[in-house]
């Protein structure tokens, strides 16, 4: 046996002259610039909750002031103009000059400047929402029109911005001696937002109540302009709740059934600490749900929302299971053995909110606390309280410690049905030859291969991760169930071995809650008796299993039909097209590209195979559905084109195919 000799590639010159690449191609941004140029980086992107991101940012810098206890009172409004204004009675930013910029006063530097601000190192405010020094400046940046007043030391002074630059100097605006604080009115630059961006007065509004339940210290007036309003929004509110979150959850559960008469609250306030380690709660357990969900949990950290959770959350969700847990021990219950957090807080509707030093979020938007303090503090502090809870609640106790062992029983009962169900169908198989199974026995995750030819079966086995990917092999065409008698159907044996595989019955008999896989993929060539086979296999599905369908459950696997290679390079295409256009676009003219057409799936290599069609991570799947409005069009369309009437798919194709007209020589 002979090998063939490997053509060696050039080496690249590795001293060659880089004269295309040089130090005038270094762009250096300075000022706001980055904010305007990336504006995703700073406030999530460009998009509706972005445009309030900045409505936040202005408001957490309003609240910090509230937090510290140096403001009462808030005012937001929105005007005629979309202009939004957000006001606070609190000390009034900075006017002097700046230290370290001479002609430039405090107030512009931290309009103007990125990291910029007074809650670094923590002298001015020990616990606050911004922490970067970026908020504000973002704000000015992405807006076309900004005016900030201050009024400070009896006297107010007023400065305007454009786009992250000033339009005018600090203006004294005269003498105010009843008011103190500040005023940030702005709009959003439509460069950024899209010319039809603009406030919505629900959301607004929603984010300004919100805030005041987290403080019951202070109080904030919500006004809009009525021209503004499209839905039941107020035109005018107060908001001051001095419970809380105890108030904010209320309102949530609106008399929705709960599984305790009373929910479990409570808040510790340390001020000898200037408010670090403070933490309130409210927690109750919905017996039907909560609307739309079965739990929910809102958590804040410095009044910031965090909507990705983090570890205050986990030190919430630690607290209350190892305090039901523990209950459960003194009350001898040993069912509570298997009671996990997650069982605990599945049908629990939470209100978190902490104070922190110098917390850590990922990402500019705050949506995750990362501070690892801040879990321990959450469950040193809730888990004594909800152990006294529970002590002084004993009838509520047993009925939330019930509730929760049905939910771990159930949660348990769910996973044993579905390894009962696959182990089941396995065995009933008798197919070991055909069917590779995957070792995963829970059916999230799994998915089965249907796959033309033994020879693609092969390399598909080698493919596949054994975990969660299973392989079925096919012998050539399955039958068309469009066209046959139903005893034809029940006795071929392709049909019955694939139900089996996938653990169904057929017709009225299909259950999709018995289906083995997660995902069910049709993996044929990419070629016209391929694409045959996938028809009569979709036809077959939504005919026998059209729940699978509708469900979301079959998908199409999408093989290249190409292998362009030039150099080093590689790259598939899907199809004629494709590869014109990957010439065109991936490879220079000059380039010598070889092209490999793949005749069908058992050409290809197994790593071939896995990298361009079965690995999730780099694969593409077309999932198979019906729209809605296409569903009587739909049955329709497979009785013409599948069924036994010759003559309605020849009326098909004498109906459709006048778009190759003009490429006939007639």
């Amino acid at each position: 046996m002979t090998s063939r000799p490997t053509k060696k590639l050039p080496e690249p010159d590795l001293f060659a002259s880089s004269g295309d690449y040089t130090a005038k191609d270094i762009e250096v941004l300075e000022g706001l610039e980055p904010v305007r140029k990336r504006p995703g980086m700073y406030i999530g992107g460009t998009d509706e909750k972005a445009l309030h991101h900045l409505f936040a940012e202005v408001l957490d810098n309003a609240m910090d002031e509230a937090v510290a206890g140096h403001a009462s009172r808030i005012e937001v409004e929105l005007d005629d103009d979309g202009y939004l204004s957000v006001t606070d009675n609190g000390r009034g930013v900075p006017v002097d000059p700046h230290p370290k910029f001479k002609n430039k006063s405090a107030l512009e530097v931290i309009m103007t400047t990125l990291h910029s601000g007074g809650k670094f190192d923590g002298k001015a405010y020990s616990t606050s929402g911004g922490l970067h020094g970026v908020g504000v400046s973002v704000v000015n940046a992405l807006s076309d029109d900004l005016t900030v007043e201050v009024f400070r030391n009896r006297q107010a002074w007023r400065q305007s911005y454009s786009k992250g630059h000033p339009t005018t100097k600090l203006l004294d605006a005269g003498a105010a001696h009843n008011k103190r604080g500040t005023t940030v009115k702005f709009h959003p630059d439509p460069e950024i937002f899209g010319a039809k961006a603009a406030f919505k007065p629900a959301r607004l509004y929603r984010m300004a109540r919100s805030k005041a339940y987290l403080f019951g210290g202070v109080e904030i007036r919500w006004r809009c302009a009525a021209s503004r309003i499209t839905d039941d929004t107020p035109a005018e509110a107060v908001f001051h709740f001095e419970a809380g979150l105890t108030d904010y959850l209320a309102s949530l559960i609106n008399g929705k059934p709960t599984v305790t008469d009373e929910m479990f609250s409570g808040r510790v306030e340390r001020k000898d600490d200037g408010g670090h380690g403070n933490v309130e709660w409210a927690v109750c357990w919905g017996a039907a749900g909560f609307g739309d969900e079965d739990g929910f949990v809102h958590s804040y950290c410095n009044t910031i929302p965090t909507a990705e959770g983090g570890t205050h959350e986990a030190g919430l969700r630690a607290a209350l299971a190892k305090g039901l847990k523990a209950f459960a021990d003194l009350a001898g219950n040993k069912k509570a053995g298997n009671v996990t957090p997650e069982d605990v807080m599945t049908t629990a509707g939470a209100l978190l909110s902490v104070f922190v030093r110098n917390p850590e979020f990922q990402g500019q938007t705050k949506d995750k606390l990362a501070t690892a303090e801040a879990q321990r503090i959450v469950e040193n502090t809730v888990r004594p309280a909800f152990d006294h809870w529970l002590a002084s609640h004993p009838k509520q106790a047993n009925d939330l410690l019930q509730w929760v062992i049905d939910r771990a029983d159930e949660r348990q009962r769910r996973r044993k049905e579905k390894e009962v169900s696959r182990a089941a169908a396995t065995r009933k198989l008798r197919l070991p030859g055909k069917l590779a199974d995957c070792s995963q026995k829970d059916r999230e995750g799994t998915e089965i291969f249907l796959v033309e030819g033994d020879s693609a079966g092969g390399s598909a086995k080698q493919a596949r991760n054994r975990a969660t990917q299973a392989i079925y092999p096919m012998r050539g065409k399955v039958l068309n169930v469009a066209s046959a008698t139903r005893d034809k159907i029940m006795a071929n044996e392709e049909i019955q071995n694939i139900a089996q595989a996938l653990g169904v019955g057929l017709g009225a008999k299909f259950d999709l809650d018995d289906l083995r896989y997660e995902k069910i993929i049709i993996m044929t060539d990419a070629d016209v008796d391929g694409a045959h086979i996938a028809s009569l296999l979709i036809t077959f599905f939504y005919q026998e299993m059209k729940e699978l369908i509708d469900a979301g459950r079959l998908y199409m696997a999408q093989p290249p039909l190409y292998r362009l290679t030039a150099g080093g390079k590689t790259v598939y295409a899907m199809d004629d097209a494709a590869r014109e256009r990957i010439l065109k676009t991936d490879f220079k003219s000059n380039q010598k590209v070889e092209t490999g057409r793949f005749k069908g799936l058992g050409e290809m290599m197994p790593a071939q195979l896995k990298e361009t069609t079965m690995d999730p991570r780099s694969r593409s799947l077309a999932r198979v559905i019906i729209a809605d409005d296409k569903q009587e069009t739909a049955v329709d369309l497979v009785d013409r084109l599948m069924g036994k009437r010759p003559e309605a798919r020849f009326q098909f194709i004498q109906e459709n195919a006048s778009f190759v007209r003009d490429e006939l020589d007639i």
